[in-house]
């Protein structure tokens, strides 16, 4: 399958979550994304805001994180954090799920946990990022299946703050365990043109990256 430069663009999340980031790097962010026609900007909460407000008028979408970088917060804090993000004018919420549930075979809390919040925040689009790097072939199925099943629209891969970002294998899994209850977005590590198409291939339909801009200018070069 042929991918045009637009098509590309559509399912990258331009993301932006280091701990140092500025203002006025959020501000280039959403700039990029418009002049890119990326799908969304992905933010930290406290950004959501400014992003929202730098958008307005424009199709891109705002995304923020929940439970992050490390997925062990209550699952009561989860709750607001996503409720607050979407009166903030978050449009897609990437939650970490709690890591040490899946660890220990806690399935049922794990996917009482993920249900809470996609409940709480019904008219917005969750994906439940499940640290692969973290986690065994059968944990990942586990994973996935159970936020599926609580009602998540996307499965992902990773922060791209854990052990290891995403491989084709993670999203093979994924795929496999939710058997098209939901969609994968990978991310982590993703930064050549190359290496996008080969995700995409796999099965994967959102694309988290650091490396947007990048990305895009080597599309608009060869395709």
């Amino acid at each position: 399958m042929r991918y045009k430069p637009e098509r590309i663009a559509r399912v990258i999340d331009h993301t932006l979550l280091r701990a140092d980031a500025v203002l006025q790097e959020v501000h280039r962010l959403c700039e990029e994304a418009v002049r890119y026609g990326f799908h969304s900007v992905c933010v930290n909460p406290s950004f959501v805001a400014d992003a929202k407000e730098c958008l307005r008028g424009n199709t891109v979408r705002v995304c923020t994180v929940v439970g992050f970088p490390l997925g062990a917060t209550l699952p009561e804090v989860k709750v607001y954090e996503a409720i607050e993000a979407a009166l903030l004018g978050a449009d897609e919420l990437d939650i970490v799920m709690n890591i040490g549930m899946a660890k220990r075979g806690s399935w049922e809390e794990l996917e009482r946990e993920i249900r809470s919040v996609v409940m709480a925040t019904p008219d917005r689009v969750h994906k439940i990022i499940l640290e692969t790097g973290c986690l065994t072939d059968e944990e990942i199925k586990r994973a996935s299946a159970a936020a599926a099943e609580a009602g998540a629209e996307f499965i992902k891969t990773s922060t791209g703050f854990g052990p290891r970002g995403a491989t084709v294998r993670d999203v093979e899994l994924i795929r496999e365990a939710v058997s098209g209850r939901a969609a994968v977005k990978a991310a982590g590590g993703i930064r050549s043109l190359d290496e996008l198409l080969t995700f995409l291939r796999a099965g994967a339909e959102r694309i988290g990256t650091t490396s947007g801009v990048r990305i895009m200018e080597e599309a608009l070069s060869v395709l």
